[in-house]
């Protein structure tokens, strides 16, 4: 907000909200950004993802810049809830470097597949990096499946949150591909950074707090989806970061992928 300076910069100086109080850091008049917050020039001198500059300009670090930067101060409150609500449980269970880890990489997995698909818009949050912790939760699950005791319900409820944020996703002005791209890349890592030793956990419950258990036994099929999920991964980091700095537009090999961001109704356009 020092940088973006509305009073400074904005063509009607009495409209930037709060002037009077927060003089340089007044936010950008509400009928240009409703989220109290600066302006899109301003986003984007400050490392917000636009697709022409990270291919034409190769500013390929706009892919990890973004994920720091919110719209506005109720983007960043939202986010930053939905962060605490995640990304607690996970944290306490696998450590901040595990946890840190996938949603970072989650982060630039969603730029990478935003930039794909999206080209005449910026974008900027975290919400590619808190889907990958979400995705991370559901392979979490699938992987420990064994040690769990009520399977069916905490799976029902992981799907139902999940359906429920993607779905927000294909309101207008939301990039959807973002949560799709970071969601995906979590789910991957989850498999390969989130996997519990399987009699070692268990006997946790039942030993006294004083004796150390060390016996970790993996599971067969927890090491099958590992390795699956590192190809996976791999390849699909691989493939998406070369088709984006050749410039390829996913949208002419995917018809119809745009309305997993938007669905046109009689209420709202998506644009082009």
């Amino acid at each position: 907000m020092y940088v973006n300076n509305c009073p400074a910069h904005a063509a009607a100086r009495r409209a930037c909200v709060a002037r009077g109080f927060l003089r340089r850091f007044a936010f950008q008049p509400l009928s240009e950004n409703p989220l109290l917050g600066p302006s899109s020039a301003t986003l984007q001198r400050l490392g917000a993802l636009v697709w022409d500059k990270v291919v034409h300009e190769h500013q390929g670090w706009r892919l990890l810049t973004c994920i720091w930067l919110h719209a506005g101060v109720l983007h960043l409150l939202a986010n930053m809830l939905s962060l605490v609500l995640i990304g607690l449980r996970l944290e306490q269970q696998f450590g901040y470097v595990r946890i840190g880890i996938i949603y970072l990489v989650s982060g630039v997995g969603g730029s990478v597949l935003s930039s794909l698909f999206v080209r005449n818009a910026i974008s900027v949050g975290a919400s590619g990096a808190l889907f990958g912790l979400l995705g991370a939760m559901l392979s979490e699950l699938f992987t420990n499946w064994t040690i769990y005791s009520n399977k069916a319900a905490a799976l029902v409820t992981l799907l139902v949150v999940i359906a429920i944020n993607l779905a927000i996703g294909i309101l207008p002005h939301v990039d959807n591909f973002a949560h799709i791209g970071g969601f995906l890349t979590g789910f991957l890592l989850g498999f390969v950074l989130l996997m519990r030793p399987h009699y070692g956990w268990m006997q946790r419950y039942v030993l006294p707090s004083d004796v150390k258990n060390t016996s970790k036994k993996y599971l067969p099929y927890q090491w099958a989806l590992l390795a699956v999920a590192s190809v996976l991964a791999v390849v699909g980091f691989a493939v998406g970061i070369g088709m984006l700095f050749r410039g390829v537009n996913a949208n002419d090999h995917c018809q119809w992928c745009h309305y997993l961001s938007c669905v046109p109704t009689s209420r709202w356009s998506c644009g082009k």
